[in-house]
């Protein structure tokens, strides 16, 4: 499978120009850094292209995340472009720390219609290398945080709102031995499909976007971690990128997905469908 780098679609690689399809938009991401592993030429990860690209469409945009480093860095990036951001750094392991988050964002922007969370851990390897911590903390991140995350925005958020979370293939297949990643993303669907059903009332859309094997920092880390998942046979033939993901997550969060909810995107290529 190749990585390809250089998609040929200009979306796929960050060379296509915003269309306005989010203008006044007011919209919070959380997990907007990225850890780049030491790479030195790392590809964007998934909550700086969501970022970007959600300002790129004309949203005022919030970036939250723990890392004020990269948080930093993904502001910077979007001020590069002209756009201004609100930067917030949380820890969302801390009930506290999202409730105070969710406020400043709506403070920051006055007025929050759009939420995008997109925080992820990974902790154990199988179940002889999985303790009860490892596992307790994987859920703590992967599924309470966003669970309090949209409980306090939906206290805030007007009707017809729109969230966006992040999952993962993981939820639909057994990609590795990390039981405690897969059970979580499986565990976030279920969260996804609730909320949407307890929002709708309100004509507040909850979706997922679930990425396949994406060329990030994080996904060349896996790759050393188990070689094999370089040589998965996806039928586009190719790893995707952030912007890929960005893309299916400004969808979701925009008028063109208004009657779409409850729903789990794939953006993988044709892997866990065709697989």
């Amino acid at each position: 499978m190749s990585t390809l780098r250089q998609p040929v679609q200009p979306e796929a690689r960050s060379a296509a120009a915003g269309h306005g399809r989010l203008a006044g938009r007011k919209i919070l991401v959380v997990g907007a850094g990225q850890q780049n592993y030491d790479l030195e030429d790392p590809p964007v990860g998934n909550g700086r292209a969501i970022s970007r690209l959600l300002a790129r469409e004309g949203a005022l945009v919030a970036v939250a995340d723990l890392d004020a480093a990269a948080l930093g860095e993904t502001a910077r990036q979007m001020h590069a472009e002209g756009s201004a951001a609100v930067t917030i750094v949380a820890d969302v392991g801390e009930p506290t720390e999202i409730e105070r988050m969710v406020a400043e964002a709506r403070a920051g922007l006055d007025g929050l219609d759009g939420l995008v969370a997109n925080v992820g851990i990974v902790g154990g390897w199988g179940l002889d290398q999985t303790s009860a911590e490892d596992w307790d903390r994987v859920f703590q991140i992967n599924v309470r945080a966003h669970y309090l995350i949209c409980k306090y925005a939906l206290a805030v958020m007007p009707d017809g709102a729109a969230i966006v979370l992040t999952s993962s293939i993981a939820a639909l297949m057994p990609a590795n031995e990390v039981v405690a990643y897969h059970s979580s993303k499986a565990a976030l669907d279920g969260l996804g499909m609730w909320l949407a059903k307890h929002a709708a009332p309100r004509n507040i859309r909850v979706n997922l976007v679930v990425p396949g094997l994406i060329d990030t920092s994080l996904g060349r880390l896996a790759s050393k971690a188990d070689p094999s998942r370089e040589e998965r046979p996806v039928p586009l033939g190719r790893q995707g990128t952030a912007w890929e993901v960005a893309y299916a997550a400004a969808f979701l969060l925009s008028n063109e997905a208004s009657y779409i909810t409850g729903h789990s995107l794939p953006v993988d290529g044709g892997l866990v469908a065709l697989r």
